[in-house]
């Protein structure tokens, strides 16, 4: 899959260091993953999370951090709309569930 932007993920890993090896490989992993729906998806991210209307969440080293994405599978083009601590996703959670 094509992953938009990379960009996010650096910024993330200046702010959280300890963050730089699990971010890596995630980033990995998805550059591989070839998937059509939320089912392909998780055989290679299994505790992936669809989040409706649009998002995908990623939880990323040992529960620890979110990459909260939207993909077009049809293009296999991943983007992604935030990288979070837990704390900062639950909080973005929380926010979302009110609208």
């Amino acid at each position: 899959m094509r992953v938009i932007s990379k960009t996010a993920l650096d910024e993330f890993i200046d702010k959280h260091p300890a963050a730089k090896s699990s971010i890596q490989t995630w980033y990995t992993l998805a550059l591989k993953c070839q998937a059509n729906d939320l089912a392909s998806l998780k055989k290679t991210f299994g505790s992936v999370d669809y989040v409706p209307p649009q998002f995908y969440v990623f939880d990323v080293g040992g529960n620890n951090y979110r990459v909260v994405a939207a993909i077009h599978f049809d293009r296999q083009k991943l983007f992604i709309r935030h990288v979070l601590t837990h704390k900062d996703y639950d909080e973005w959670t929380r926010k979302n569930r009110k609208k």
